[in-house]
């Protein structure tokens, strides 16, 4: 049986406010750690106690088929235990992510993982004893005992699971291996976080910065093109530097999942993993046809901005700076707040009020700083306390727009928690990437309709096809990538940084027309692949391509006044997980995920935007 929370950077946060620099006051967040437990003492205790929990489930061995109240008495227990480790496990998470430098949060954040590893060795048995108890004496249980029902769909997702279920040997021996075979992910995190010499450059205007991974999110979109050029010459310099180390460690990550998959009898990585949230192949296949077919409308949006920037020879480092320079003020995070909240008033009342209630918390950490985790997350896996947002925010609409992102996220766990037990209050990244992206919409139709001017307007209809090209084309092409070098292992072919290089560059020039003359991509730019965090989530990435899609199949609705849609959505946040993410869209709102139809909204956004633009110029 599956943990029931799946853990992913979990946080708590505090807001406070101090100076930064000489002369300016920035709002910023640091989370205080005390909401989970007051001390780091305390959580030493919890990680005792719960070890000794896990220790002591196996007492429940062999019993829950005795009766209902057995049954019913184990499976809560494992419910529990699982409940107390996330906690463990999110208090030491977060101190690792706030500095990965620090030698005793990167100690505590082992010791979890380890505690994880062991929990899922001591709970190996489960499932093959509730194969064995069978359906119909479960059902019995079921009829007996309603306390039961809380773990209904669990014991469905059993069953469903049941060809890919080992003896409970070789259940006990691959839960003893899972920390080896995540390992490759914990190598990425110390390489891109803490161990990789980041350079100093001095830009065109004498300004001297570092590019971190943070910075390099920021610099990259220079307005002035000699400094992009340095940004990506002297960033993706760097990465080669270590292309050999990296590519050892993508192939171990590789390789781990292609072992997971043969051990389990699945047809092959992609398959196991889409099989995973009960997602049937069909989305997958019908999202790279349907962004393949649709490569000629990216490529209209590439040369339409190389004709705004003026840029005859469109290259790689030209996709990131906005397509026209405009001054839309400084977007912190008071601003932030306010303007999101105001853009999100089409979800209504039910929405908004949770919204109201999460800003007016302390739930962020919120500034980029030495050895912090890169990137955003929200996290709510802490089910008797509240989900937290990081931010790397740098003031800008960009983080604006990861801002209203992650606070989608929040709202969902918010909606998810209240309307379901801790067993079916975890969900899939299939619901939860359109929860954030739908507000990234929102978001970016708000700023049109209420720009001050043409070239403001101009500036935020860019930002949403950057949306698009980022969410629904790159993201596929990160899967065509994922896809192509899960193969190439299945096929008996070695993978090494060279390896990768080549699969990535032949991808990059495919998407952005480089042998049409539509844009540049030189060869020395083709190393991104090691950059990329998501390779290491097994196939995660397709299913924000999937998001963006079903996001503006929503929002093309909303924004037009459908209330019944706009009802249907916040039911598919409330679900939860209390049904397979395919099934709760389906069901619940009648978009289907599997079918050409379900992609036609977002490339009738992108058309629109581009119009739109085309009549301002």
């Amino acid at each position: 049986m599956k943990l029931l929370v799946a853990l992913f950077g979990v946080c708590v946060l505090l807001g406070s406010s101090f100076s930064i620099g000489q002369t300016e006051e920035v709002v910023r967040y640091e989370w205080d750690l005390t909401e989970i437990y007051p001390t780091i003492a305390e959580w030493e205790d919890a990680l005792v106690a719960v070890n000794r929990e896990i220790e002591g489930l196996k007492k429940y061995k062999g019993t829950l088929g005795n009766s209902s109240q057995a049954m019913l008495a184990g499976l809560k227990q494992y419910s529990k235990v699982n409940k107390e480790s996330a906690r463990v496990y999110v208090y030491t998470s977060l101190g690792r992510d706030a500095d990965q430098r620090e030698p005793k949060a990167q100690a505590r954040f082992g010791m979890a993982r380890l505690m994880f590893s062991n929990l899922n060795e001591a709970t190996s048995w489960i499932s093959p004893e509730l194969l064995i108890i069978g359906e119909g004496r479960i059902n019995q249980f079921f009829r007996e005992e309603p306390a039961l029902i809380d773990f209904e769909f669990i014991f469905q997702d059993t069953l469903r699971n049941a060809p890919h279920t080992l003896d409970e040997k070789t259940e006990a021996i691959l839960a003893q291996a899972g920390m080896i075979l995540s390992s490759p992910q914990q190598i990425y995190g110390n390489y891109a976080n803490a161990d990789i010499p980041w350079p100093t450059i001095t830009l065109s205007e004498g300004v001297e910065v570092t590019l971190s991974q943070a910075s390099y999110g920021l610099w990259r979109a220079a307005t002035n093109r000699d400094d992009r050029k340095l940004v990506f010459d002297t960033f993706w310099s760097t990465w080669d530097q270590f292309a050999d180390g990296m590519g050892a460690t993508l192939a171990a990550e590789v390789q781990s999942n292609v072992f997971s998959a043969r051990v389990r009898n699945h047809d092959g990585v992609l398959a196991s993993n889409l099989f995973n949230d009960g997602l049937p192949p069909e989305i997958y296949t019908q999202l790279v046809a349907q962004v393949n077919e649709s490569l000629p409308l990216f490529h209209r949006y590439l040369s339409l901005r190389g004709r705004m920037l003026g840029i005859a020879d469109l290259r790689y480092y030209d996709i990131y700076p906005p397509l026209v320079e405009v001054d839309t003020g400084v977007f912190d995070l008071n601003r932030s707040e306010e303007i999101t909240f105001e853009a999100l008033r089409p979800f209504g009342e039910t929405y908004l009020d949770l919204l109201a209630f999460g800003l007016s918390q302390d739930w962020m950490h919120s500034h980029p700083q030495p050895g912090k985790r890169s990137g955003a997350y929200m996290n709510g896996s802490i089910y008797d306390v509240h989900p937290y947002v990081l931010l790397n925010h740098n003031d800008d609409y960009e983080s604006m727009s990861t801002f209203a992102h992650e606070w989608g996220h929040a709202v969902h766990s918010l909606l998810s928690n209240t309307n379901n037990p801790y067993e079916t209050a975890g969900y899939s990244t299939f619901t939860a990437e359109m929860a954030s992206t739908i507000n990234e919409i929102l978001l970016q139709e708000h700023m049109i309709k209420n720009a001050r001017s043409d070239e403001e307007k101009l500036f935020y209809l860019g930002g949403a096809l950057e949306q698009i090209r980022g969410t629904f084309f790159r993201q596929t092409m990160f899967a065509e990538f994922e896809q192509a070098i899960h193969e190439a292992a299945e096929n008996g072919e070695p993978l090494t940084g060279p390896k990768f290089t080549e699969i990535y560059a032949e991808l990059l020039k495919r998407y952005h027309g480089h042998d049409q003359g539509v844009l540049t991509i030189d060869d020395a730019y083709a190393v991104e692949w090691a950059f990329i965090p998501h390779f290491y989530m097994d196939f995660y990435v397709f299913q924000y391509a999937t998001s963006i899609s079903g996001a503006a199949w929503f929002a093309e609705q909303f924004l037009a006044g459908d209330v019944e849609v706009r009802d249907a959505f916040i039911r598919v946040l409330s679900a939860g997980g209390s049904d397979y993410p395919h099934n709760i869209l389906l069901n619940e709102a009648g978009l289907d995920m599997t079918q050409p139809e379900a992609y036609e909204p977002v490339l009738r956004r992108m058309s629109s935007l581009m119009d739109r633009i085309e009549a301002l110029l």
